[in-house]
């Protein structure tokens, strides 16, 4: 079975990746499985270049299919932020980022808390060379607290508009069927699928 490489170390966004893509012909393995040395540098303005960055600098080391994600919370009122920040916006935990973006939003009704969620899922083929990204976006709001103990990052403060709930309220799979990430890499299913059979 041919293996498809996630390129992170974050044990949620491996599982978010192996559920999504279960029905798919792959072994699918993470850095840690690997024994992939050091950190890859985001060094892009975007999540497309991070995504990037990150799907050929693996890809190249380890001569492995390699899939990564670069995604992130970007709020309206926040004028886009943390956005490609979104992981590293304050030094922490992810509830001490949460407890920041709730800071900075204070004062603004909810009703002009409207936010996004975006991926950009970048593959890289070794065999050719080239990489192709796909991207998703879910839409929500932030709200004044955060509800549910599910999902990792912003989802308990993330109100999503699909779920009638926050992404912390919502289990797995509803997360799953809605989520920027699913939708990322739902568009690279095909594509994924063609290159098991090379």
């Amino acid at each position: 079975m041919t293996k498809l490489l996630i390129a992170t170390r974050n044990k949620g966004k491996v599982k978010e990746i192996k559920d999504i893509l279960s029905d798919l012909p792959f072994e699918i393995v993470s850095l840690d499985d690997v024994g992939f040395e050091g950190d890859v540098e985001e060094t892009g303005n975007t999540f497309q270049e991070n995504a990037t960055i990150k799907a050929e600098t693996v890809g190249k080391r380890t001569k492995l299919l390699t899939l990564s994600d670069d995604s992130g919370l970007e709020v309206d009122a926040l004028e886009g932020r943390p956005g490609v920040q979104s992981a590293r916006y304050i030094e922490g935990s992810d509830s001490d980022r949460v407890y920041k973006v709730l800071e900075e939003l204070k004062n603004i009704p909810v009703e002009e808390r409207t936010a996004r969620f975006v991926a950009v899922v970048a593959v890289y083929n070794p065999l050719e060379g080239k990489t192709y990204t796909f991207e998703g976006e879910s839409h929500g709001r932030i709200i004044d607290a955060p509800r549910g103990s599910n999902g990792f990052g912003y989802d308990p403060i993330f109100f999503n508009f699909d779920l009638g709930k926050t992404n912390g309220e919502a289990t797995n799979e509803e997360k799953n069927s809605v989520s920027h990430r699913a939708r990322a890499l739902i568009k690279c299913k095909q594509l994924l699928l063609m290159f098991s059979k090379q």
